[in-house]
């Protein structure tokens, strides 16, 4: 008997250390991406294929993203910031470099993008560019019409300009609670350099958004979607595909607003959102699994018609819906492409000077 339940008991063994392999080799992706940025189809999809698991995180803000990478051990498998910031964060040792031969898809990738991506991370060794677009103004066409006139497209002065944005003080104006996109902004508009690192600039900028502060109902990197959407505001500085998404909402609701986007005529940030791998990633297979999945052309055009913004794949645009891909407010025409203009990641110095100016306007002391 005694023999029987040892003979038993080595199986019994033998059998959870079989087991035991498959377990452990349970795959899993951990992603952590800006909010109302995917079609859920996509991550039902790519489980369905490949068997990986998806673990999928939102963020709203850039600064909020760098923070938990810098502090290390995020547990994240692919993260998507915005490539000043991934500029800075690949200085830090934050990413890895990508294994391109395990990413084939590569080849359907748009030059025209790659080579603006490049000037962030050479030899785009360390990303992939996930969507790109504008920063610029979402409106309220009926509002706007009552007090600019009819058919004006709103540029930066209804931000910028007192006078004018005190006329949409009472319908309300949102503006990105993003330092970096709206300072550059402003120094444009004040026709600086938008990647100045002067002092006397940054002053010159504080003194125009103190000014207008007063007319700014709320700083948020969001909820300026379905405060458009809903008729709650009728101005919003925010971007391009956010007010495009606004727009849509509106349509679908039946609810009488009617939402459009304008690139300002006085320039406009063009930005790049860029899939990378952090260096301490648990699942980096996994990660540049999903990264492929994500350059499949079909695969990033259903990504583009749910977030209404343009991506940096090439092949992808014969997939891309037609009302996506002829709309100049996604993809913009060449003479506005010349005048959209990109910024540089600041250095300690001038983030000091950015974080207490922005401090200073957002709070109004």
């Amino acid at each position: 008997m005694r023999s029987t339940i040892l003979c038993v008991t080595a199986a019994a063994v033998t059998a959870l250390l079989a087991a035991a392999p498959a377990y452990a080799q349970e795959r899993v992706v951990n992603v952590y991406n800006w909010s109302d940025y995917i079609d859920d189809s996509i991550l039902t999809d790519f489980t369905k294929e490949t068997g990986i698991k998806v673990v999928y995180d939102t963020f709203d803000s850039n600064e909020t993203v760098e923070t938990k990478l810098l502090a290390g051990g995020t547990g994240y498998d692919v993260v998507v910031p915005t490539a000043d910031f991934l500029q800075r964060q690949i200085q830090a040792g934050v990413f890895q470099k990508l294994d391109k031969s395990k990413l084939p898809n590569l080849s359907n990738m748009w030059d025209v993008i790659q080579k603006r991506t490049a000037e962030y991370d050479a030899g785009n060794e360390h990303a992939v560019d996930y969507m790109w677009g504008t920063d610029g103004i979402g409106y309220n066409v009926k509002k706007v019409a009552e007090i600019l006139g009819p058919d004006v497209k709103p540029g930066l002065e209804v931000i910028f300009d007192p006078k004018v944005a005190e006329k949409f003080k009472d319908c309300g104006i949102y503006v990105l609670d993003t330092p970096k996109d709206v300072i550059s902004t402003a120094f444009r508009y004040l026709g600086l350099d938008p990647n100045s690192t002067n002092a006397e600039d940054f002053k010159k900028a504080e003194d125009l958004l103190t000014a207008v502060r007063p007319n700014i109902r709320k700083f948020h990197s969001s909820e300026y979607i379905n405060a458009l959407a809903n008729g709650d505001i009728c101005i919003a500085f925010g971007y391009s595909g956010d007010m495009l998404q606004a727009r849509d909402r509106a349509a679908e609701a039946k609810n009488g607003v009617e939402v459009n986007y304008s690139i300002p005529s006085q320039g406009a940030q063009m930005w790049f959102d860029m899939m990378a791998i952090p260096a301490d990633a648990p699942h980096v297979a996994e990660a540049h699994e999903f990264l492929n999945y994500m350059m499949k052309p079909e695969v990033i055009a259903k990504a583009s018609d749910h977030t209404f913004y343009a991506n940096g794949n090439k092949a992808s645009q014969q997939f891309v819906s037609k009302e996506i891909l002829e709309d100049p407010a996604i993809y913009p025409t060449e003479e506005v492409m010349k005048n959209l203009f990109t910024v540089k990641p600041w250095d300690p110095k001038t983030q000091r000077l950015g974080t207490r100016l922005w401090t200073k306007v957002v709070t109004g002391q």
